[in-house]
């Protein structure tokens, strides 16, 4: 209400869950441990407008609309028109990012009224704009599946990720890095499972037991004539 703006529907409902969103995580390095994600969603009360304050606290102090470049020529070919500081877009923060930028919920038509599409950019800390998402659905799982590495935001700008940031996503999520090898070996990233050897029946093989080997037809016979033999001659004797 303060603002005039409504907010988009799937933010609207995420706060109506949670009001915002912090989980952090550490690795142990020397068994000390160290903090490496961070994933942040401001709350309602830290959804703070960019644009109309002062950047410093000097008097007469330059705002971010001061700082508006309407050199640039926005829309070139397929990249998205960037948001302004000015009165023309209103940009709310929504990740403070740790400083090294800030992801903002960005309405880009505010004149003469308020249009509810928006998007998500990504504001470096050269000024730049970086062009994230349509939806805050489809952000909040980038910002999931990047599990909130240190300057994973970068990873959508040209010119990329730190070398320090480089080395985490190559050991917590490396086919974000290594795209180009991803492209060129598509099974490099892939878990080659056969089902024939997983689901495979483990049928034991039945044990033969070993039947006593059998006698020749001939000595069966000389057999049972040496019993009737004995037979006759123990009944001659009674």
């Amino acid at each position: 209400q303060k603002n005039s703006c409504v907010l988009p529907e799937d933010l609207k409902n995420f706060y109506l869950m949670t009001d915002g969103f912090q989980m952090t995580w550490s690795v142990k390095t020397d068994d000390t441990p160290m903090p490496l994600g961070s994933m942040v969603i401001n709350s309602v009360s830290k959804l703070c407008r960019l644009g109309g304050s002062s950047m410093y606290a000097l008097p007469n102090a330059p705002t971010l609309a001061d700082l508006e470049d309407d050199t640039d020529e926005e829309g070139n070919g397929d990249k998205p028109e960037k948001p302004h500081f000015d009165s023309r877009s209103l940009i709310f923060e929504l990740d403070p990012c740790n400083g090294n930028g800030k992801v903002c919920l960005v309405y880009k038509h505010a004149e003469p009224v308020v249009s509810p599409d928006t998007e998500i950019w990504f504001l470096d800390r050269a000024l730049y704009w970086h062009f994230l998402t349509k939806t805050f659905t489809a952000y909040y799982r980038l910002l999931i599946t990047h599990l909130g590495l240190p300057q994973w935001q970068y990873a959508f700008t040209s010119y990329g990720v730190s070398p320090q940031a480089k080395q985490w996503f190559n050991m917590y999520k490396p086919i974000t890095i290594n795209t180009a090898l991803l492209s060129e070996e598509a099974d490099s990233f892939v878990n080659k499972l056969d089902p024939n050897k997983v689901f495979k029946s483990k049928n034991k093989t039945p044990v033969l037991k070993k039947k006593p080997p059998s006698q020749p037809p001939g000595s069966q016979k000389s057999m049972t004539s040496a019993k009737t033999s004995s037979l006759a001659g123990n009944s001659s004797r009674k």
